[in-house]
């Protein structure tokens, strides 16, 4: 059993030295699939895959730039960053500048979809974990409405951490046995399925993403 973060790529940017300039509009043709009151505890975080290696391209720095204002946007520490949805952004022809630490020609675009970071706690319910998977349900539903067979499907979610060294409790009551590998765990399906009450983690998940399993 493998499993994998989903990263989708995409094209459509200029390269010069060790910067990127993307058209913002490129970003929001992404964004907008996620605009939705039913999605509304998604996000993408965009990154830059390095060609040959299964990490990302280090970023320096990113900003969105406007004929008037200049926006800083954050970069976490796992080289990613996200993107307010503004049409108007789109209508005033923005670009996003992207400072690479790698050569821009070895740094291809990805999109990993994740949970909100705000909605993150140590402390969550049953419910509310399934409630994450639930819209990753509906994402992936609505992007193989057409071409379905080519779509991943949602088998559970993936809980990131700073460490492998974690405690689990669900409802104070320790929790062993679940299936963690590089300071990722995985919450599948049918174990939340098969669960009630609140689970607190410590320390608290920097990030939670889907799982998609692969034979």
């Amino acid at each position: 059993m493998k499993y994998a973060l989903v990263l989708l790529a995409f094209c459509g940017f200029n390269t010069f030295a060790e910067s990127l300039t993307v058209e913002y509009g490129t970003f929001y043709s992404h964004l907008r699939k996620i605009d939705d009151e039913d999605l509304n505890q998604l996000e993408f975080a965009f990154g830059f895959k390095q060609v040959g290696t299964s990490g990302l391209c280090q970023i320096n720095s990113a900003t969105i730039h406007t004929q008037k204002v200049d926006i800083p946007l954050e970069v976490t520490a796992d080289r990613r960053f996200t993107l307010p949805t503004e049409k108007a952004l789109k209508l005033a022809n923005a670009q996003v500048e992207i400072d690479l630490v790698q050569p821009a020609n070895q740094c291809d675009m990805s999109v990993q979809i994740q949970i909100k970071p705000e909605l993150i706690k140590q402390t969550m319910t049953i419910a509310e974990l399934s409630a994450f998977l639930h819209q990753f349900d509906i994402f992936f539903d609505d992007m193989g409405s057409f071409l379905s067979f080519l779509m991943p499907s949602a088998d559970g979610i993936l809980l990131e951490f700073a460490q492998n060294d974690i405690d689990i409790t669900l409802d104070n009551q320790p929790v062993s046995g679940l299936p963690m590998e590089k300071q990722q765990l995985i919450l599948k399906r049918e174990w939340l399925d098969g669960k009630q009450g609140e689970i607190a983690f410590s320390p608290v998940p920097e990030k939670i993403t889907v799982f998609v399993s692969q034979d």
